[in-house]
């Protein structure tokens, strides 16, 4: 290749690399910003609220409930039993012995009060309807016989001793009318004469029947058991120190099983110590007591008002929860949730004091709350 050559193919090049490199610094300075750039320019989206329905909210088990107020240190929790009222349980006997004859419910069957559950034969209950159909017919007589006696003293032909036996017979005849009959009612004798009926004196549900066709059995021996699950009462053991901060109308918040919390009332205490467990029995009446069944396990949370209380905020444990380093409770909004900071104080009971960030009332999420602490690591993540 000649010198000329080089020469002119040495300035081609060079005015080819001064032409790409004039074209790459006008792109830069006429290009639109980076996409990025754009999105860093924005005002950030919070990522705090949590868009759900209120079909969502049920479909995913979430609890609402406003926060309590109260103190952590006033909290007794005590584990309590369901329990129905003395009024609305009652054990169904034979009040005469006999044999089974006929059964009219089973277990699980309602029942009305004075309902007839069975009947039982008994040779007490022949002798029973026997006294009173003769006390009966010792009265028609001495009936008759003061009725003859007026009509002879009034004719003159009758003394007046005879009439006042004739009317003190009457009067001994209907007292033992009165016997027999009393007697009959407590035995609860049939319209045969041979049976006395199994009756209930409360309605209610059957919940026990030991009961059998053609069994003996013997007079108070339980036949049925009758129980009202309408009319129930907690019965919470409580220790010794901590029974002498209750008061009558402390609210309770009773815990059942599968997790629902149930509102109710202190009703009273006994005011005795078991000497073998140390522990008082408090009794509790809940606020909608279908919702637990007699002898049914529940914890109780009693506010106690006694002693020095100071005010504040809880929530459940499972209300509280962390997002980063930061500690939050959902707040209910119109649309959903949203993640709210809070400082939170002593723990106690399954309950947190929140010393700021939250006021009592404010209805958040108690249960399944770290569902939607998931839903806002989800969407960080997207």
């Amino acid at each position: 290749m000649t010198p000329d050559k080089q020469k002119l193919f040495a300035g081609a090049a060079l005015a080819l690399i001064l032409a790409a490199f004039a074209g790459f610094t006008t792109a830069r300075m006429t290009a639109p910003s980076a996409p990025a750039a754009e999105a860093t320019q924005e005002t950030p989206v919070s990522t705090d609220a949590i868009a759900i329905s209120n079909d969502g909210i049920r479909t995913s088990d979430i609890t609402v409930a406003p926060a309590g107020s109260g103190a952590v240190d006033a909290i007794i929790v005590a584990s309590a039993t369901a329990e129905a009222t003395p009024d609305a349980l009652a054990v169904l006997t034979a009040r005469a012995p006999g044999t089974v004859t006929r059964i009219f419910k089973r277990i699980g069957d309602t029942v009305r009060a004075g309902e007839t559950i069975a009947f039982v034969e008994s040779r007490d209950a022949s002798a029973i309807a026997a006294d009173r159909g003769a006390a009966s017919a010792r009265v028609t007589l001495a009936s008759r016989q003061l009725a003859r006696e007026r009509q002879l003293l009034a004719q003159g032909v009758s003394p007046r001793a005879d009439y006042d036996s004739a009317e003190a017979n009457l009067a001994v005849a209907q007292a033992e009318a009165r016997r027999a009959n009393a007697a009959a009612s407590a035995a609860r004798v049939a319209r045969d004469g041979r049976s006395v009926a199994v009756v209930s004196p409360v309605s209610g549900r059957i919940t026990s029947a030991s009961a059998s066709l053609g069994a003996f059995v013997q007079a108070e021996t339980e036949l049925f058991r009758v129980a009202d699950p309408r009319r129930i009462q907690i019965e919470a053991s409580v220790p010794s120190n901590d029974a002498t901060r209750v008061r009558p109308s402390d609210r309770v918040e009773l815990i059942a099983v599968d997790g629902r919390q149930i509102e109710g009332r202190v009703r009273s205490a006994t005011g005795v110590v078991d000497p073998q467990t140390r522990q008082a029995t408090i009794l509790i009446m809940p606020v909608g007591s279908d919702l637990i069944a007699p002898g049914q396990l529940v914890q109780a949370r009693i506010f106690a008002s006694g002693g020095a209380i100071a005010d504040g905020v809880m929530v459940p444990q499972d209300a509280v929860q962390t997002l980063g380093d930061r500690v939050v409770v959902f707040v209910r909004t119109r649309t959903g949730f949203k993640a709210q900071p809070v400082q939170t104080g002593s723990r106690g009971g399954g309950l947190v004091a929140i010393s700021s960030g939250l006021t009592a009332g404010t209805p958040i999420a108690t249960g399944n709350a770290f569902l939607l602490k998931a839903e806002l690591g989800k969407e960080a993540a997207e």
